[in-house]
C-alpha cells in the first residue's frame, strides 16, 4: 500500500494523465446510458410501467402487435379464466385541438382492468406531456375518423408510446376510428411462460418490447455504444499498466531479489487502479447528475441510482481486468535478468 502511494505521489502526471481520461471515458458513458433510458421511457413507458407478466398476440401475427387481432371467443376465455388479465390495444394517430392543430398520440383501449385507464364513451384521458402544450381538462379534441368528440377528463404521468403521448379511450371509440371488433394483445399480470394459450404466442416483458421495432434498434444502438466505451475503459488501464510495468522492470527485480512477493507487487497495481477509479467515477457521477438537473426541457434523460451502481461496479471490474492482464509480465520477471535489462 505505501510502495502504490509513494509512486503515485512520485508520477502524479502520469496518474493524472489516465484518471483524466477514465473520467472523460466513464462520463460519456454515464451520460449516454442516462440517455438509453430516457429515450427508452419514452418511446414504451406505457408497457415498462405494466407488472411483470406474459403478452398474448396471434400466432398468424408473426410478433407484430399491429397485425394481431385476438378472436372474441378466446379472449373471452381467458379473461374469465386469468382473474387480473385485459385485452388491450394501442394504435397510432392525431387529435385535432381546439385550435385545430394536430397532435401525435399512441391511442389506447382495454377492458375493464385496473391496469388501464378506463374511460366511458367520448371521454379521454391523456399523457401529461400533451397539458404543456397548451391543452387542459375539459377541453374538445377531434378526430378525423370519429364521429363524434372527446372531452379532456384528465392527464397522467408518464404514458408514452413510441415517442407518442398515450390517450385513453373507450373500446366503443376505438372500434369507430379503426374499423375492428377484435383486441390486439392480453396482458396476464404474473403469468409465466408455461401458460399457452391455442392460437396465441407468448411474450415477456422483456420479450415483447423487442417486438416493437423503433424500441428495439434504438436500445441496441444505445447500449452497443456504452459497452464500446466500457471496453475501452478495461483497455485504457491494460495499455497504461503495461507501459508502466515495461519502465519500472529493474525496480520489480529489485524488490523482488529483497523479498517482495509477486502478489505485493499485484496487490500495489490494484491499489492504483481502484484509487484511479474511485476518484474518476466519484467525479463523474457528480457531473452527469449535474447534466441531469440542467439537460435541455424535453431531453429525454434518466439516469437512475440502480443503472449508476451497475456501471460503477462493471468499471471497476473491466479495470481490475485490464489492470490484472498487463500485470502477468510482473510474474516471469526473473530478478537478475529484470536488473541487469533495467540498467541497461
Amino acid at each position: 500500500m505505501n510502495i502504490a502511494w509513494k509512486e503515485m505521489r512520485k508520477n502524479k502526471g502520469r496518474f493524472v494523465i489516465l484518471g483524466s481520461i477514465v473520467f472523460l471515458v466513464s462520463l460519456l458513458t454515464f451520460i449516454i446510458s442516462g440517455l438509453a433510458n430516457g429515450l427508452s421511457q419514452d418511446n414504451a413507458a406505457l408497457i415498462k410501467d405494466l407488472p411483470d407478466g406474459q403478452f398474448y398476440m396471434n400466432k398468424d401475427a408473426d410478433e407484430t402487435y399491429n397485425l394481431s387481432q385476438i378472436d372474441s371467443k378466446t379472449q373471452n376465455n381467458i379473461l374469465n379464466e386469468q382473474k387480473d388479465a385485459a385485452a388491450f390495444s394501442i394504435q397510432m394517430g392525431f387529435l385535432n385541438d381546439e385550435a385545430g392543430k394536430q397532435q401525435s398520440v399512441a391511442f389506447v383501449t382495454s377492458t375493464d382492468s385496473k391496469l388501464f385507464k378506463n374511460v366511458k364513451h367520448g371521454e379521454i384521458i391523456l399523457d401529461r406531456s400533451l397539458e404543456e402544450k397548451g391543452i387542459q381538462v375539459g377541453d374538445i379534441l377531434t378526430n378525423n375518423q370519429f364521429s363524434g368528440k372527446f372531452i379532456v377528463k384528465g392527464f397522467v404521468d408518464q404514458k408514452k408510446y413510441s415517442h407518442a403521448p398515450a390517450a385513453y379511450i373507450s373500446m366503443e371509440d376505438y372500434k369507430e376510428i379503426y374499423r375492428v371488433e377484435e383486441m390486439q394483445l392480453i396482458f396476464i399480470p404474473g403469468g409465466d411462460a408455461s401458460q399457452q394459450f391455442t392460437g396465441l404466442q407468448g411474450f415477456s416483458k422483456k420479450e415483447f418490447l423487442n417486438t416493437i421495432p423503433s424500441y428495439n434498434a434504438e436500445q441496441m444502438s444505445l447500449n452497443m455504444i456504452v459497452w464500446f466505451l466500457v471496453v475501452i475503459s478495461g483497455m485504457l488501464f491494460a495499455i497504461f499498466f503495461y507501459m508502466m510495468n515495461v519502465q519500472k522492470i529493474g525496480l520489480y527485480g529489485i524488490l523482488k531479489a529483497i523479498g517482495v512477493k509477486t502478489s505485493t507487487l499485484f496487490k500495489m497495481m490494484w491499489t492504483q487502479m481502484i484509487v484511479i477509479t474511485v476518484i474518476a467515477l466519484g467525479i463523474s457521477i457528480v457531473l452527469s447528475q449535474v447534466f441531469n438537473m440542467f439537460a435541455p426541457e424535453g431531453m429525454p434523460f434518466s439516469l437512475t441510482a440502480e443503472t449508476t451502481v451497475q456501471l460503477s461496479i462493471i468499471f471497476f471490474i473491466i479495470g481490475f481486468i485490464g489492470a490484472t492482464v498487463s500485470g502477468i509480465q510482473i510474474k516471469k520477471i526473473q530478478p537478475l535478468q529484470a536488473i541487469q535489462q533495467g540498467e541497461a
